[in-house]
């Protein structure tokens, strides 16, 4: 599935997905003592969401046993991709750079935070230096 035909989940899909992820396929009395423990959330209410993320693909339900199991259909970080895009274009006109700026700017951040950024970034440049330039936008 491509990032821009992933659905985009609402902040309530999120936290069941994150569920989802941290503990692996999970009935829904799971999902819904999990979330029960940050906020009180009615069963039917996380059956409800389940249901409607299983027909936006963002789900699949086993119903083999009486029991339904439902697993996340999409990979955490695909998601948090396709989140991120979103809002750096929306929030940030699409700059990266921007953003980093901002989140730097509004804490202080560690030496140790610090050296990881670095080699992130020169991880990244050394992948942009042996990667051949996209022909997408050739004529």
């Amino acid at each position: 599935m491509s990032k821009s035909s992933l659905p985009k989940p609402t902040e309530s899909e999120l936290e069941i997905l994150q569920v989802l992820w941290q503990h692996g396929p999970s009935t829904v009395r799971f999902v819904n003592d999990e979330l029960s423990r940050r906020r009180e959330v009615g069963y039917t209410t996380t059956l409800k969401l389940l249901q409607l993320m299983l027909e936006k693909g963002l789900v699949l339900r086993d119903d083999e046993s009486k029991t339904h199991v439902y697993r996340a259909a999409v990979r955490e970080e695909e998601t948090q991709g396709l989140l991120i895009d979103k809002f750096v274009e929306s929030a940030f006109g699409g700059s990266a750079m921007k953003l980093v700026m901002q989140a730097l700017g509004n804490r202080r951040t560690s030496r140790e935070e610090l050296a990881q950024i670095r080699r992130l970034l020169n991880d990244i440049e050394i992948q942009n230096d042996t990667t051949p330039p996209s022909t997408d936008d050739a004529p």
